[in-house]
């Protein structure tokens, strides 16, 4: 080996262990139980596991809803060795997200980063639980941005990240970080039996998830019937239209008889503002559609190949069916 090849490997070692030291007091383990009624001890709960971390340092821990949805007792272990009882404070099936609340002294709270300057090929740090083994750590890439995840509730997850670090049953919840230590991502899926084909919520998308569920417990959302991913806009066309973004949502499907169906929308067409507010990303159109009033019409403006077209579109109440 050369001592070119063992500087790079030498500094791999380095960025993944500083990462995970700086994140590492933040991440914890989730024990739960849940009320069964079938077999042949009616009553018994059935355990669970998986892993979260914490938001901030009053006790606020995120993780996935698949992990807690439905629990009768949930449990966090700390990096430090303490557990302590959990209060779920909100779970959001359709984003697979979930706040719980922790007591007990302070905790230390995760550095967060910021998705949206994520990079194919950009090193990942997954941290969790898997099958009950605190702390463990595996790294990757990310594979691919922009992808689409179906969650339990039934509903497609837009612009969600692809990753090759290794993830296994109670990773779920647990932070992905980037080579400075900052979670970028919610880790939540691993497509079995494949080999290097994991998921994760984006931050950008968890934070404002968060956010609501520990003001409201739930999320109030409206849809319109696409799915789509962020995509660039040429900045020659930016400049003729006079777009203040050069990106939006390109819709890569519409619902049949669907409020973006009927408005006119099609498949191709980049959406770059909703009513009042721009939508730069998939992300911005979570919010709009979090804050929209079913049944209200709202002037919705897209790019069709050249040309900059407005049309209103009634939104429906959420039906856990697409975005």
């Amino acid at each position: 080996m050369t001592d070119t090849s063992e500087a790079l490997l030498d500094a791999y070692s380095r960025a993944v262990s500083g990462a995970v030291e700086r994140a590492s007091p933040s991440v914890v383990s989730i024990a739960v139980r849940h009320p069964q009624d079938g077999g042949r001890r009616r009553g018994r709960a059935a355990r669970g596991a998986g892993s979260g971390f914490v938001l901030t340092p009053d006790g606020f821990v995120l993780t996935n809803s698949h992990v807690v949805h439905g629990a009768r007792e949930i449990e966090a272990a700390a990096a430090d060795g303490s557990r302590r009882s959990a209060r779920l404070v909100g779970d959001d099936p359709d984003t697979d997200l979930a706040v719980l609340r922790v007591g007990g002294d302070a905790l230390a709270a995760a550095r967060l980063g910021d998705s949206r300057q994520l990079r194919v090929g950009q090193l990942v740090i997954a941290v969790g639980s898997p099958y009950g083994f605190d702390c463990t750590v595996t790294a990757g890439v990310v594979s691919a941005l922009g992808r689409s995840l179906r969650s339990n509730a039934g509903r497609l997850i837009d612009n969600v990240i692809q990753t090759d670090a290794a993830l296994n049953p109670g990773n779920s919840g647990g932070p992905l970080l980037d080579a400075a230590g900052s979670v970028v991502g919610v880790n939540t899926a691993a497509i079995l039996p494949g080999q290097g084909i994991c998921f994760a919520i984006p931050i950008a998308t968890a934070q404002f998830v968060a956010a609501r569920l520990i003001r409201d417990g739930v999320i109030h959302r409206a849809r319109i019937g696409i799915g789509g991913q962020t995509a660039r806009i040429p900045r020659a066309l930016v400049r003729h239209l006079g777009l203040d973004a050069d990106s939006g949502v390109r819709v890569l499907s519409v619902e049949t008889d669907g409020p973006a169906d009927r408005a006119g929308l099609l498949i191709g067409d980049v959406v770059v503002r909703f009513g009042e507010s721009r939508v730069a990303d998939v992300d911005d159109l979570v919010r709009v559609l979090a804050d929209a009033e079913p049944g209200r019409r709202v002037p919705l403006q897209a790019l069709r190949l050249t040309e900059a077209i407005t049309m209103e579109v009634e939104p429906q109440a959420a039906a856990a069916v697409s975005a």
